[in-house]
Order: C-alpha cells, then structure tokens, then sequence
C-alpha cells in the first residue's frame, strides 16, 4: 500500500469515527493522527511533506530520456568528449536531451565523471596593457616550446603562431635550434604565402622573441609588438593554453626520436586542433570554423534546437532557452 493509500485510509476511519459521534481530535488521538495532518489529508493534500521524502520535479528528466542521454555520452564518437562538447555537438544535429550541467549530474551520480588529463588549476595574475581583436589576423600571438627526444638533455624546438581571435593555428615550425633568424623565417613564410599582416603580435620577453632581426621585420610591416612581463607566462595565455593542449593530448610523444618523427606528429595534431578540435574557448566550434565566421550559422542552429525543446518542453526551462550567441570580441590581457 502506498503512502498516499494509507493517508486516505486513515482519514476514511477518523470520518467514520466522527460519522458515530466521536470528536475529531479524540479520534486523531486514537489513530495517533496529528489534527492538522488530518484536515491536510481531508482537503486532498495526500503528498508527503517531510524533509527527505521523495519528491516529483515535473521538469525533471525521465528514466528512459536519462537513459539516452548517458548512452550518447558514451558513444565512441563523444566518450573522450567533455559535456560541453557533447551538449554542443549534438545541438548542431538538432538533438536535445539536457543541458550541460544536467550531463555532468547524470555522469557524476554514475561515478562517470573524472578528469582526463593531469591538469592544475590555473593561476590568476594582473594583465598588461589590454589588446582586443574583434576577426581573424588582427592579433597573433607566438612561443616556442621544448620538446624532449630520446636523447638525454638534447631538445627540438616548436615554433608556433595562434590567431587571438579564432585560436587557429597559422604558422608552425620544428626545428633543431631556438633562433630569432628562424623566428624571422617563419613570420614571412606565413606572411606571404597567407597574405596577411596581423596588426599586433604578442610574445614572450625571450631572446629569439625581441631578437633584432625579427622585430626590425616586423616594425618595417608597420605591426605593433607587444611583450609579456618577465617570468609572468600568464600575459601570453592563448598559446600557453594550446602549448598545453599539446602535451596532454592522448598520444602524444613523451620522447622524438628525431626532427622528421617530431615535425609529422606536429602535423597530424595540426590538423586535428584547427579543424576538429571542439574548443571551449570559443563555444566548442573548431578554430577554423572561428575563423572563417562558419560558427555563427552554428550557433544558429543550436539555437533553434534549443528554441524547438523548450517549446515541446517548457516546464524543463523556466527561464525559457539560454541564448546562445558567438563572442565577436577577445580580449587578450583585459584590464580586470
């Protein structure tokens, strides 16, 4: 018998009581029936208050449609996805099963939510001078990461320029030595062969970085140079982000076993960041997608797949839809 069963069973046998002639609080006594539970009950008011009992949430997710939504997480093409990829990608698809953080909760109630890489919890610091880019190669930012190979204390260098506003990857290089002469070579490949000029490039206070050669080259397109303060990596946040982004990256070489082995993984992980890496930075589209301004018909359609579930489900958004709307400014070291 159910709560709710032995709730009216109680008030039928209180109402019998009176019916014979009994007052209603000496038969409230007799059942051991609170009086004001009674006149609840009496109205109709059969739910069960109490702190604990189980509760119907009528936007809350059914069984099966919780169901489905783990199961698609767990897909091969989403299981190395985070929620946010996820909810994201099967927007575009025009499916709506729950939000992101209704995701994270599922998958946290089924002991399915850890990290997946080795990460640390970013450290805020005071910004530099603020730069803003509101498109595509207005502002590049660079760096150069090691990269350990099989021989002890031996390194091979990555050169490699980011695009601020779509985090794309524009320019790259492998090479055996850090040289601003290499730097210099590099900027006027990409130059040229994209036939762009950033407005501003944004480095590290490195030798190869304010090397003369390349700042004279530099200076003579008319391109603003903005540096980071010295030991502060977080001024340079963009490339340090995706520097990261490399070396936790399932696969990656802990070793080279040389330049030829170390520049072919570089291009392969390229190519997969660019055009198929999901990035949160930029509302989980990829940086080509960014930068060729295909993410605003995106977020169109996650739009209207988001508008069509909250119209056959309006009780599951009671601040109706979140809108979705791509940021067409970025802010690199914005004065807080």
């Amino acid at each position: 018998m159910s709560c709710s069963e032995q709730k009216e069973e109680a008030a039928g046998l209180i109402n019998e009581a009176v019916t014979s002639g009994a007052r209603v609080k000496k038969a409230c006594e007799a059942l051991e029936v609170s009086f004001n539970s009674y006149l609840r009950w009496r109205s109709g008011k059969t739910a069960d208050l109490r702190k604990g009992a189980k509760k119907t949430v009528p936007r809350k997710l059914q069984e099966d449609e919780t169901r489905r939504f783990y199961d698609a997480a767990n897909t091969a093409e989403y299981r190395d996805q985070t929620p946010g990829q996820i909810v994201a990608s099967l927007l575009e698809k025009g499916i709506y099963y729950g939000s992101e953080s209704t995701l994270y909760r599922i998958l946290r109630t089924k002991n399915a939510l850890q990290s997946r890489t080795e990460s640390r919890k970013p450290v805020r610091r005071e910004r530099p001078p603020e730069l803003a880019a509101t498109g595509p190669d207005q502002i590049w930012s660079w760096d150069i990461t090691w990269l350990k190979t099989d021989v002890k204390g031996v390194y091979l260098f990555a050169y490699v320029i980011l695009d601020v506003f779509s985090r794309k990857i524009v320019g790259w290089s492998i090479e055996e030595t850090e040289s601003t002469d290499l730097a210099q070579a590099l900027f006027r490949r990409v130059i040229r062969s994209q036939g762009v000029c950033p407005r501003f490039v944004h480095a590290d206070n490195g030798g190869p970085m304010k090397g003369l050669s390349l700042v004279a080259f530099l200076t003579q397109l008319q391109v603003g140079l903005s540096f980071s303060r010295p030991r502060v990596s977080d001024d340079n946040p963009f490339i340090e982000s995706f520097f990261k982004t490399v070396k936790y990256r399932v696969g990656y070489p802990k070793v080279f076993t040389g330049i030829a082995q170390a520049r072919e993984w570089f291009s392969r992980f390229i190519d997969w960041y660019n055009t198929h890496h999901r990035h949160s930075g930029i509302g989980y589209v990829t940086p080509q997608q960014k930068h060729t301004g295909e993410d605003i018909l995106l977020f169109r359609l996650r739009q209207e797949t988001l508008d069509r579930a909250a119209g056959v489900n309006p009780e599951r958004f009671v601040r109706g839809p979140r809108q979705i709307t791509p940021n067409r400014v970025v802010w690199l070291n914005r004065a807080s």
